[in-house]
């Protein structure tokens, strides 16, 4: 997997070693997002849109083998007006099987209804061919004429690609209540079929970014049966980002022969502890879509069954992907320049633990404070009390890393403003709540809130 940079010019170089040798016509726009990397952001371009200043916690997207069984193309539909690629298609081998986790919003976009409806039909998710993404029009909101724009997309790519509509995945991503010109797609999908490539992933990675400044990936390899199978992943987001399978969509692909139902498990499984325990903003998006892929080409037998114990050093590889992925989600925080760890423990429940965390992590006084660099853990006993989940305030303590911060509902004796103050100054925070209401514990990520949030938002659709 892709490891976390850390804050020395060595990783800068390392950014940008990876970038030019994967991305040759992109390498001057990312070159300046590596620059920026490991440093405080200046006003240089990050690679997705023109004027935002790379992630002063930006990861470097790793160098991804090719996994078995999948080609990857990118091109420039248009749906952007600055020069970009902006249209993603995977390909997958006949026998590959899908499983999907979807954005539970009430105003679900088109083509996570496509998806669903694909994958929930007899037999969804064994037989799927492709996945289309596009980035710069969402497709939400758009009624019949943004679900016909997606089947069209659908019934565009199968003519060419020699497939069912329904083997072809659609995502989109960008600004609502636009219907998606897929016209703009289909003009683009010879050069897509000439392009294909099996390690296309860094392009990848850059083609589905809307205000994200550094393009996301992770991978992993393990074992089934002695037979070495790969696990690689892309996705993106910045803002809008609280999952309740953010803008947020993923997607992944192992060479692991996987029946449907089994992905599907897997899936939920490890949602539940990656992408929905991350927070930037407490905005739930649209268009959240998490895909998982297998095109069974390692050669590793066939799992169809979800107990089946073979599975438990893919099910690791798979959790440590994911979990790679969602917290370079919350790096890419738009304006963030803190990376934070919340753990409550001593809860009554997992669920309230994972409730009194959101709390503190959605808080806008505790984010302002974070990015303040100012403990100011009164913030947090305020957003724990306000949940109405059960605390006995009189056993609550809260420690920032290794400092105590309160104890046994009150003040610590030892606290330290000073050796407080030089703790919060780190790029990494981690918040630890104690409840006092039983035994259960969670933990969500986040980051601080700037003015820069403001800022990138104000001018969204400029």
């Amino acid at each position: 997997m892709s490891q976390p940079p850390s804050k020395s010019a060595s990783t800068g170089k390392k950014i940008e070693t990876v970038i030019e040798k994967a991305l040759d016509p992109l390498a001057s726009a990312l070159k300046r997002a590596a620059q920026s990397a490991g440093s405080t952001p200046t006003k240089a371009s990050a690679p997705g849109k023109p004027g935002l200043m790379v992630s002063p916690l930006a990861v470097p997207f790793p160098a991804i083998a090719p996994i078995g069984g999948v080609e990857i193309a990118t091109a420039r539909a248009g749906f952007y007006k600055h020069e970009r690629d902006d249209l993603v298609v995977f390909h997958f081998p006949e026998g590959a099987s899908c499983a999907g986790v979807f954005t539970r919003h009430k105003v679900g976009s088109a083509p996570v209804d496509w998806c669903k409806r694909q994958l929930d039909a007899d037999k969804g998710g064994e037989e799927v061919r492709a996945l289309v993404v596009n980035a710069g029009c969402a497709n939400a909101f758009t009624g019949k004429a943004g679900a016909d724009a997606a089947r069209r997309t659908a019934a565009e790519f199968a003519k060419r690609f020699g497939c069912r509509q329904r083997d072809v995945m659609l995502a989109s991503t960008g600004v609502i209540g636009v219907v998606l010109d897929d016209k703009k797609i289909a003009a683009r999908l010879p050069e897509v079929q000439a392009g294909l490539k099996a390690d296309n992933w860094a392009r990848a990675g850059l083609g589905i970014m809307t205000t994200d400044t550094f393009p996301k990936g992770s991978h992993a390899e393990c074992e089934i049966e002695g037979v070495k199978v790969r696990i690689a992943g892309i996705a993106k987001g910045s803002g809008m980002i609280a999952p309740d399978m953010a803008t947020m969509l993923a997607f992944i692909v192992t060479d692991a022969d996987i029946a449907p139902p089994v992905l599907k498990a897997l899936l939920n499984l490890h949602v539940r502890t990656t992408f929905n325990s991350v927070t930037v903003d407490g905005d739930t998006s649209t268009n959240d879509t998490a895909l998982l892929f297998a095109t069974g080409a390692s050669g590793a037998p066939r799992i169809g069954r979800v107990g089946d114990r073979r599975l438990k050093e893919f099910s690791a590889a798979l959790d440590a992907v994911m979990l790679d992925l969602a917290h370079q989600l919350v790096k890419d925080g738009e304006g963030a320049t803190k990376f934070v760890k919340v753990t409550v423990d001593g809860a009554a429940s997992p669920a309230s633990a994972r409730k009194l965390a959101k709390s503190i992590a959605d808080s806008p006084l505790v984010k302002t404070a974070i990015a303040g660099e100012d403990a100011n853990w009164g913030r947090i006993v305020m957003a724990v009390g306000k949940t109405e989940e059960a605390v006995d305030r009189d056993r609550l303590a809260i420690r920032f890393g290794p400092h105590v911060a309160a104890v046994d509902g009150a003040p610590s004796p030892d606290y330290d403003e000073a050796v407080m103050s030089a703790y919060m100054k780190n790029d990494e925070i981690d918040i630890t709540v104690h409840v006092g209401s039983g035994r259960a514990s969670a933990t969500v990520w986040t980051c601080d809130l700037t003015k820069r949030y403001i800022e990138i938002n104000g001018d969204y659709r400029s």
